[in-house]
């Protein structure tokens, strides 16, 4: 008896499925294009301290989604990630990319999408396709955001931890993985057949 060839593809999120980063572009939707230039100029020095290698992009993260979000409360973050998610994340997609997603899921081939953005807003559009999402969690208390990452930014070495988490990689015949920053390489490197900023 023949048994069916167990495929898996693993795919990063912004850049790769989308054209822009969704972290941006959400703070851009829930805040307004005003403060969120105020905000990136504040919070530019610990972006700066990551490019430099000086700071972690976890801690430089954290910054960031505390200058924005920090207290606010969980229904109405929800509910703009909600909206976001259904009125931006389809136009930001690259078409390229949803066709490869739909050809491997004909074949039979599990695809999960592994992203360093909250999963908040994601969720919902990956849900709507029946896509199973691996991303950065955030922490609350007492129902309102801290602006901290809970465990680990879902990112570099990350990823890969996250999926071993959930996946036996040795159950597949072929482990595929698609991204495009260096932040995908880890992820690109545990799979069979990887693919670097494939849709641009």
């Amino acid at each position: 008896m023949t048994t069916s060839m167990q495929r898996i593809a693993f795919f990063d999120f912004d850049g790769t499925i989308t054209t822009k980063d969704t972290l941006l572009e959400f703070v851009k939707f829930s805040k307004g294009r005003s403060r969120f230039y105020l905000g990136f100029f504040l919070t530019s020095p610990w972006m700066l301290a990551y490019k430099l290698k000086i700071t972690s992009n976890h801690k430089a993260k954290e910054k960031f989604l505390s200058w924005f979000f920090r207290n606010c409360d969980r229904d109405v973050f929800q509910e703009w990630c909600r909206r976001f998610a259904a009125e931006k994340i389809p136009g930001l997609i690259r078409p390229k990319a949803l066709q490869e997603i739909a050809k491997l899921r004909e074949t039979g081939t599990a695809v999960i999408i592994v992203s360093a953005s909250p999963e908040n807003w994601i969720q919902p559009w990956s849900e709507s396709l029946g896509i199973r999402l691996i991303a950065t969690r955030l922490v609350y208390k007492e129902d309102r955001l801290t602006g901290k990452i809970e465990g680990r930014n879902c990112h570099g070495e990350e990823k890969v931890r996250r999926i071993k988490e959930v996946y036996s990689l040795s159950d597949f015949d072929e482990i595929l993985a698609y991204g495009d920053t260096s932040g995908d390489r880890p992820m690109l490197d545990i799979a069979r057949v990887s693919f670097y900023q494939p849709f641009r």
